[in-house]
């Protein structure tokens, strides 16, 4: 009885994510932000864009430091087909004027990670930490094997731009 109830126990719960699944070149797993605007917006919705989901927090110094550059990034390319979507990693009990201070300073909607749906990303452990996906939905920069996933002119330049240069199939 002990095996059927740990393996019945087991069954009930949705299977854990897991970012060892993600991999370069496969379809991206799903994502949804729910901004501080309360629009809900879902990587499907997105089919035709460039994408690059970023996880920031406000006590995360190398986050600040990336923001400004991402948002001016994203301001720049908007029109080429580009979207970036923010999750921040503040607990919803904190001080969340401060949280939405800040995403109000930036080009690209963000929310809690608290109220996202992100199965197949895994727990957000690290941050910075950004994913990228091309067009048709496929994963081509994983922030997780990235010795550095902290977006800088140059990073944007070598991923992002040759894929906002490709209205088809990605390279």
């Amino acid at each position: 009885m002990a095996a059927l109830s740990f393996t019945g126990i087991e069954a009930l719960f949705t299977p854990r994510a897991d970012a060892n699944a993600l991999r370069i070149g496969q379809p991206a797993p799903p994502a949804t932000l729910v901004g501080f605007d309360g629009q809900r917006i879902t990587t499907s919705e997105l089919l035709g864009r460039v994408v690059i989901l970023t996880f920031w927090a406000t006590w995360c110094g190398p986050c600040r430091e990336e923001l400004p550059l991402l948002s001016a990034y994203a301001a720049q390319h908007a029109a080429e087909g580009l979207t970036v979507l923010g999750f921040a990693l503040d607990s919803p009990e904190g001080d969340l004027a401060k949280v939405r201070q800040i995403a109000q300073s930036l080009s690209f909607p963000s929310g809690l990670l608290a109220h996202a749906t992100l199965p197949g990303y895994g727990r957000i452990w690290r941050i910075p930490v950004n994913f990228t996906i091309n067009r048709q939905g496929v994963l081509v920069d994983d922030g997780w094997t990235d010795k550095d996933s902290t977006w800088n002119a140059a990073r944007l330049e070598r991923i992002v731009t040759p894929l906002l240069n490709h209205s088809g199939t990605a390279p």
